[in-house]
């Protein structure tokens, strides 16, 4: 969800795109290509990265139908694709995609789209373009209530901690600054390393300020470690913001942009305070 670091090299991405449809509900349908003219607006997203996107069991709260699979598509990236759709003047489609899996979906044109929490790194930009940044992001740690890092402030408090993140993303990355941390093997998903702080095989994982504040709103055993300014993540412009994924010289992006520019800041905060409110308590 939301910044993250996609460190692969284009030629691993070439070797990737024959598995662009690997997420569930992946569509088997190449017309999408970020044309102005297509009537609907197909976006990929895991649909599992609270309050960013999640998956839920009916329409409730604006939730969309994903395409090709079983239950709906929220939160705040939904919602946001939902808003460009409506500027589009197009039917917003939601594909759910593992995260590996999204960049190949956009470069083959599974997808017009990503909203997926996604930062607009170097490393990216070799492969695909984005739009202007419709979120600026917070990295925070997540450590158990009654545990050993429970009144940490600063990254010091957590050398010898075992700390983990998701696989291919900046929250991975950032652990490098940790001096002395016991850095994990990479996980898949947020579910997973929540799994595993609850039952002790974690000290901590990195996360963004609305997934920590969904964990700990959905489970008292976890607590959102806000860390103090002068020892803090370090993190470029690019690595902070997220912005919409789009195929190299989309005809969109213009588009998207313009709609972008039209959602003010206090617009942008109420759709996060609601997606933070409506997000399963089961996730």
């Amino acid at each position: 969800m939301t910044v993250k670091t996609w460190k692969k090299t284009l030629a691993a991405l070439t070797g990737l795109f024959i598995l662009a449809g690997c997420g569930s509900g992946a569509t088997d349908d190449s017309s999408a290509n970020g044309s102005a003219d297509s009537e609907t607006f197909t976006v990929g997203m895991e649909a599992g990265y609270p309050p960013f996107n999640w998956t839920q069991n009916d329409d409730s709260n604006g939730a969309v139908k994903i395409d090709g699979a079983d239950g709906y598509a929220n939160g705040y990236d939904v919602q946001m694709a939902q808003k460009v759709a409506d500027g589009l003047g197009k039917e917003l489609v939601i594909v759910k995609t593992e995260w590996d899996g999204l960049v190949p979906a956009l470069v083959s044109s599974k997808i017009d789209a990503i909203v997926a929490g996604m930062s607009p790194t170097e490393e990216r930009k070799e492969a695909i373009d984005f739009s202007d940044s419709y979120y600026t992001t917070e990295l925070v740690i997540v450590v158990k209530a009654d545990g050993a890092y429970a009144d940490a402030t600063a990254l010091a408090d957590f050398a010898d901690a075992k700390v983990t993140a998701q696989l291919n993303t900046l929250h991975y990355g950032v652990i490098d600054q940790i001096e002395g941390v016991q850095k994990q093997p990479a996980m898949d998903s947020f579910t997973s390393m929540r799994v595993a702080l609850e039952s002790g095989t974690i000290d901590a994982y990195v996360s963004e300020r609305p997934e920590a504040i969904s964990a700990s709103a959905a489970n008292s055993a976890f607590k959102m470690i806000e860390l103090d300014e002068a020892d803090t993540f370090e993190l470029s412009a690019a690595d902070s913001e997220i912005a919409i994924g789009l195929i190299k010289e989309s005809e969109l992006k213009d588009q998207i942009n313009e709609i972008l520019s039209g959602i003010t800041e206090e617009e942008r905060i109420q759709m996060m305070d609601e997606a933070i409110q409506n997000q399963p308590s089961a996730e």
